[in-house]
């Protein structure tokens, strides 16, 4: 059986997951860099988020659901360090990004899409 070649982005997916794809890429690429930089663990999660978003992209149903895990374990640490750590307007935007991504995840097109055409 030939094997098909990887992808990092597909074109053919519904709008929601094409920019699931994409914030999770983003999101890692930042967390990156606030790993190397500041050394902080909880970024990690989002490295995470995008081996699920390499797998969403070549249509995987396990890719779906990491991305989904980690972006739901995300949402909750963004939620606790702004109630018990500061409540600015940095965290808010990381806690509005982290749910946008959780939206866009759980959003009826790409869970439909995601039943019928992942394997």
């Amino acid at each position: 059986m030939p094997q098909t070649p990887r992808k990092w982005f597909d074109q053919s997916q519904p709008q929601t997951l094409q920019a699931a794809v994409v914030l999770c890429y983003l999101n890692a690429a930042l967390a990156l860099l606030g790993v190397i930089v500041f050394g902080a663990a909880l970024p990690l999660l989002l490295l995470v988020a995008a081996v699920g978003a390499n797998g969403i992209a070549n249509e995987r149903r396990w890719g779906y659901w990491v991305a989904l895990s980690a972006a739901v374990a995300y949402v909750l640490a963004q939620l606790v360090l702004f109630v018990a750590v500061s409540q600015s307007l940095g965290q808010i935007l990381n806690l509005a990004f982290a749910g946008v991504l959780v939206a866009l995840l759980l959003h009826p097109e790409s869970r439909h899409y995601q039943r019928i055409w992942f394997r």
